[in-house]
């Protein structure tokens, strides 16, 4: 089993759980007006074409889907992609869902106006690499735009759930430059540095509020979450 295939299987295994959590009742309405603001400030007015990296179950492709625009979703972990697909099948403009690697996405050159995530940047092996992909996959001008924060500044031995490490072994942590980020300027540099420009920093203070008033996944801490974006 390679590292990549300790990575998805963790996500794989997770799926169920991590999606039930996404789609907590009690939290629901209120995520979902946050982030549909969040796409759309941060994307042009749809329709374009989205790439979704790292899709999950899918919660941002739903989202930036929802606002009009055509949303491709590449994953992994086929257990991450059995949820996204359940929620994409009572969608009135569904996602397409496919099994694709966030890091070599196989999609012609120019195929996108945009390419989203979240909470991908950490856990992508050669983000460098990524994000020279995502731009070979982008229209001219096209965008990047990302979220995450610094999940595991102490290391992922001290912080993630207990078992994890089974997954997460050490050859897995080497490979992964920002998993264990103390900044979330790491992340922006690595936009930077594959020659995206207009990189800019933009702290989710809507997703704060609401993770003060409902609490956050076991091991996790309230903190800020940041939209990472830059132009192609």
């Amino acid at each position: 089993m390679t590292a990549q295939d300790r990575i998805n299987a963790y996500w794989t295994g997770r799926a169920p759980a991590y999606d039930a959590y996404q789609q907590r009742p009690e939290r629901l309405d209120a995520d979902a007006a946050a982030w549909a603001e969040i796409w759309k400030q941060a994307l042009p007015p749809a329709p374009i074409d989205v790439l979704d990296v790292g899709t999950g179950s899918g919660h941002v492709a739903m989202a930036v889907a929802g606002l009009g625009h055509r949303v491709t979703g590449i994953d992994l972990s086929e257990g991450m992609l059995a949820e996204a697909r359940k929620h994409a099948s009572a969608a009135s403009n569904p996602p397409d869902f496919r099994l694709g690697d966030a890091v070599a996405p196989d999609f012609p050159d120019d195929s996108f106006d945009a390419i989203v995530g979240r909470y991908v940047m950490w856990t992508l092996r050669e983000p460098a690499t990524a994000v020279a992909n995502w731009k070979r996959v982008l229209r001219p001008g096209g965008l990047v735009v990302m979220v995450d924060s610094t999940w595991f500044p102490d290391g992922l031995d001290e912080e993630m759930q207990p078992g994890v490490t089974a997954f997460y072994d050490a050859e897995v942590r080497s490979m992964l430059p920002l998993a264990t980020a103390k900044s979330i300027d790491e992340t922006a540099l690595a936009l930077a540095n594959a020659g995206l420009t207009d990189v800019s920093v933009t702290p989710l203070t809507t997703i704060f509020q609401l993770d003060q008033e409902y609490g956050v996944s076991p091991g996790h801490e309230v903190q800020m979450q940041f939209l990472i974006s830059g132009r192609a």
